[in-house]
């Protein structure tokens, strides 16, 4: 039947929002007297799950509060600093999303909350255009777990061959080939040192991707 759907991770692959992330956990760190410069910050936990991050963090720093109680924490401070830095779309967004729309059925499958995602997708207009999201609280086990994705596939009544993701981390795209999901790996400035030999392409930018689906690579 071909491909039926695309399956689109938010963060570094639909909105730009690592300098929101770095800026939450700056102030999560804050009181406890950690500071650490952005970019090294980004290029150490680009894609990285909140919680993992923070257990990280927890045993680098010998931090008396929990990995958990940290993600936590950043969890309801990024959707703070989203009320005063929306975070700005990736190139091309837009106009592909609204493209594959009209042939495919769209996902969103994210390793954000539903209240990280789902309002930045409000402000942009872009929300209507999914036929289901996916986040991380709507699920037992997220990224690198395939969880998300099966869930994603199972709500749209597709099998994996019939769906193409599109991440920019090594985290998601293990994530979907472990659903047996062809992924498209979009790397960005933070995450372009990561391991993506499992995935099926690589582009530069959404739109290069959206080609990409179109002619079947």
């Amino acid at each position: 039947m071909g491909i039926q759907a695309l399956l689109f991770d938010f963060d570094g692959t639909l909105v730009d929002s690592e300098t929101l992330h770095y800026l939450s956990w700056c102030e999560v760190l804050k009181p406890l007297k950690v500071h650490i410069e952005e970019q090294t910050f980004c290029n150490e936990f680009s894609g990285v799950p909140t919680v993992k991050t923070g257990q990280i963090l927890q045993q680098r720093y010998s931090l008396l509060k929990t990995a958990q109680a940290l993600a936590e924490a950043k969890n309801l401070q990024f959707i703070e600093t989203a009320k005063v830095h929306k975070p700005v779309l990736m190139p091309h967004a837009r106009d592909v999303l609204s493209l594959c729309a009209q042939k495919f059925k769209l996902a969103l499958v994210t390793g954000s909350t539903t209240a990280e995602a789902v309002p930045v997708l409000s402000y942009y207009g872009l929300l209507d255009l999914f036929d289901c999201v996916i986040c991380k609280d709507d699920v037992a086990h997220p990224k690198p777990n395939p969880e998300p994705y099966l869930q994603a596939m199972q709500r749209l009544n597709i099998s994996p061959d019939q769906a193409i993701a599109l991440e920019d981390s090594h985290t998601g795209l293990l994530a979907a080939v472990e659903a047996g999901v062809k992924t498209i790996v979009i790397p960005h400035k933070h995450s372009k040192n990561q391991d993506f030999s499992r995935a099926a392409w690589l582009c530069d930018n959404l739109e290069s991707a959206y080609k990409n689906v179109i002619t079947g690579g």
